[in-house]
């Protein structure tokens, strides 16, 4: 089909990649690069992105083609959670899939919020 305007419009996540815009990068390897959101939700809120762009999660675990990639970009999240001692105080990892659900990059992006007591998640507060 044609292109949506989604797909014609750079998202901030591939500018970052590219080195237009800068980050605050904390992770990287030749899969993932690991950078702090510039809207923290907790006192650690780094955001993994995969190199290869798909839309969301759903489209990266629906394609068979990127079972590696997909295990990269875990891994990656696992890696630096040891290396910070997350992995022993805990650490939440969220993933928006689509608007209805908080999405606001559509690129495949993975919330890490740690660093203090998280509250709960679900409904938006009125």
């Amino acid at each position: 089909g044609l292109p949506s305007a989604k797909d014609e419009i750079m998202t901030i996540f591939e500018s970052i990649l590219a080195g237009k815009i800068p980050a605050k990068k904390v992770w990287e390897n030749e899969y993932v690069l690991a950078f702090e959101d510039i809207h923290p939700q907790a006192s650690i809120h780094i955001l993994f992105i995969p190199k290869t762009k798909t839309e969301n999660l759903h489209e990266l675990a629906s394609s068979s083609n990127q079972d590696q990639q997909l295990v990269h970009l875990f891994r990656a999240i696992a890696d630096y959670a040891q290396a910070q001692g997350l992995d022993k105080k805990g650490y939440r990892i969220v993933s928006n899939i689509g608007a209805q659900a908080g999405q606001s990059v559509f690129y495949t992006h993975i919330h890490l919020l740690a660093g203090e007591v998280l509250g709960a998640f679900g409904r938006a507060r009125s």
